[in-house]
């Protein structure tokens, strides 16, 4: 049984029950359209991953980050709250229904649709084997996060185990933020891409 989020008003999405399930997504947004805010360079194709996340506010946050930057996100289940909760809508804010988003039954299903090359995974996770401004420099990467209390399956990570990248922090913390993470990771692999700023000259304004 394969279960579909379907919109049913502005920004809403319910859950209805499919039979049949095969390895495609869950639910999908629009098709990727690797703008990437107009760029004027080639194109580059960015997907951060988050594996059973937890938290809804993260996951919020992470969508209006993916949005600024003409990234998908893809969750894989099992997640732990309800996509039509209002507290990630509030966290995405008026954002969350234009987030490129795809939901997968499992890992392996991701893999399977989205077919990563070598070279194009990349996991984030404070075991990582190369600090994160390591990333690979590709025109198409898929940024891996772990859930917000128990981190990666231990299958996924010794697969990319040598794809590993560690954000740097002291002894103080266990971890940083996910959604700090993501968005760390995720600016640091455009960092040669020279996306353009819509709002380079629209002044100080302190609205989000």
């Amino acid at each position: 049984m394969e279960t579909i989020l379907q919109p049913v008003g502005a920004g809403q999405r319910r859950v209805a029950k499919i039979a049949g399930a095969s390895c495609r997504p869950i639910f999908n947004t629009a098709p990727f359209v690797a703008s990437l805010c107009e760029l004027n360079v080639m194109p580059l194709e960015r997907h951060v991953v988050l594996v059973a996340p937890e938290i809804h506010w993260n996951t919020g946050n992470i969508g209006r980050t993916c949005l600024a930057v003409s990234a998908r996100l893809h969750l894989i289940e099992p997640l732990g709250f309800s996509l039509d909760s209002r507290q990630i809508k509030r966290a995405g804010l008026d954002y969350w229904p234009r987030v490129r988003l795809s939901v997968w039954q499992n890992f392996d299903c991701f893999e399977e649709s989205m077919s990563p090359q070598d070279g194009e995974v990349a996991l984030l996770t404070k075991s990582g084997h190369q600090p994160y401004w390591h990333l690979p420099s590709r025109s198409r990467l898929f940024l891996v996060f772990g859930a917000e209390t128990r981190g990666l399956p231990e299958a996924i990570f010794l697969k990319y185990r040598l794809s590993s990248y560690y954000i740097p922090t002291t002894k103080h913390i266990r971890s940083l933020n996910l959604s700090t993470a993501a968005g760390i990771a995720l600016y640091e692999s455009l960092r040669a891409s020279q996306i353009a700023h819509h709002w380079k000259d629209a002044g100080p304004s302190g609205s989000g």
